[in-house]
């Protein structure tokens, strides 16, 4: 039997990630017209889910996303563990080549192991996890079993390694885009399982 059915979602578009410029924990930008455009097309989609609690993170572009669920008057929460990684001196740096072979190499170390490796100033794939281990530990204790958690990219690849038990080295096999949908059920043992895997169905209607 079932205990638990968790609606994992990344934030909709915001201009950062139109331009294609990195926004962290540090970069607190709002939705664009197209990630609202995102947000509505995913509350017309899922609205009838009976949803018992909401959470976000502490930026306001994940609230902004599930704004009409709150509108309806479910209990909602901002849970800041679960903000996205701190990129340390790349937020809000536009993508040149240079710093995009600094990127790439960084994710090659991770994949191979090194996820102490933090980028100046920013946060390691570790650090990530441990803070994020608080947040889904506070919500898995609450009494609510269908939840909407809406949150950010690397935050989620981590965060989807911790539930599923995989080495975060392999946490990029966690596809993510604006507004995809992750459907995850706990079952009495703890174990999770996906249902919907980076879903867009709502996006296509």
């Amino acid at each position: 039997m079932l205990t638990k059915k968790i609606y994992l979602v990344r934030h909709g578009q915001t201009d950062y990630n139109l331009k294609g410029v990195v926004q962290g924990s540090g970069i607190d930008a709002p939705l664009n017209w197209n990630g609202h455009k995102q947000a509505q097309a995913f509350f017309d989609f899922y609205k009838d889910v009976p949803f018992e609690k909401v959470f976000y993170t502490g930026l306001q572009r994940t609230k902004q996303s599930v704004q009409g669920f709150i509108e309806l008057g479910l209990p909602h929460e901002a849970i800041p563990q679960l903000n996205e990684i701190s990129w340390g001196r790349y937020e809000g740096v536009p993508m040149t080549h240079e710093e995009n072979h600094y990127y790439t190499d960084m994710l090659q170390k991770w994949a191979s192991g090194d996820l102490d490796f933090a980028i100046e100033g920013g946060e390691s794939p570790n650090l990530v996890a441990k803070r994020l281990e608080k947040g889904i530990k506070y919500i898995l204790s609450q009494p609510e079993k269908t939840i909407l958690i809406c949150m950010h990219g690397r935050a989620m690849r981590v965060l989807l390694s911790l539930m599923l038990g995989y080495d975060l080295k392999f946490m990029d096999v966690f596809l993510h885009q604006n507004l995809g949908l992750y459907l995850l059920h706990q079952n009495e043992m703890g174990l999770f399982r996906i249902e919907k895997y980076n879903s867009a169905d709502h996006l296509m209607v």
